[in-house]
């Protein structure tokens, strides 16, 4: 009964100031529905205080739990990297130790080549070892491998293996004066060094 009163009241007052507007102002009818009123709280200033501090714990926490995610994913990253640079290493090892048995292959193709007998071979057989000695070559280029230049080069410890120092006058000091078995890289990677004999 009160609010209706109330409610009627209002109206009546809004419709001597404004008699067109007064009953559907939506402002007054909100303003005496009791069910919109707001309501306010209160709570002791110590348990406040205590809330904020604990907000600010939740913060500090999240931090450290983002912080070692982040670090923790950049670590599984460097593990993953070093682990696909490690199986890369050990494909490039397990290729190269096949490549060293077809080197094996190839030095002796070509040591029977040099010391072909003057007669005794006709010529398609002959054409047919070159075409096999040729089929091996391409197969080691194609893997990218290559010989080390070290006929009358300068010696290089990091290129070649030096069997013997030998005096030479035809030959100064350090200079390469036979290549006893060929050195060969893959890239920057020397696989086997050549194995020469130098002067002194």
């Amino acid at each position: 009964m009160k609010d209706t009163e109330k409610k009627k009241d209002v109206e009546n007052k809004a419709q001597e100031l404004n008699p067109q507007d007064a009953v559907h102002e939506p402002a007054l009818e909100e303003a005496v529905n009791p069910s919109q009123e707001i309501e306010n709280v209160s709570i002791p200033l110590k348990e406040y205080a205590a809330q904020l501090e604990e907000i600010d714990d939740l913060k500090k926490k999240t931090d450290e739990f983002s912080d070692g995610w982040q670090r923790e994913r950049a670590e599984f990253a460097n593990y993953r990297k070093r682990v696909e640079r490690d199986r890369e290493m050990e494909r490039q090892n397990s290729k190269l130790d096949i490549i060293k048995k077809y080197l094996a292959v190839h030095d002796d193709f070509e040591r029977a080549m040099k010391n072909l007998p003057p007669e005794g071979l006709q010529a398609a057989w002959l054409d047919g070892l070159k075409l096999i000695d040729q089929k091996l070559k391409n197969l080691l280029e194609g893997e990218g491998i290559a010989p080390i230049p070290a006929e009358n080069a300068a010696f290089d410890p990091a290129l070649h293996e030096a069997i013997s120092h030998e005096e030479n006058p035809d030959f100064e000091s350090g200079q390469i004066i036979e290549v006893v078995q060929k050195g060969y890289t893959i890239g920057d990677r020397v696989i086997r060094p050549a194995l020469v004999r130098v002067a002194k």
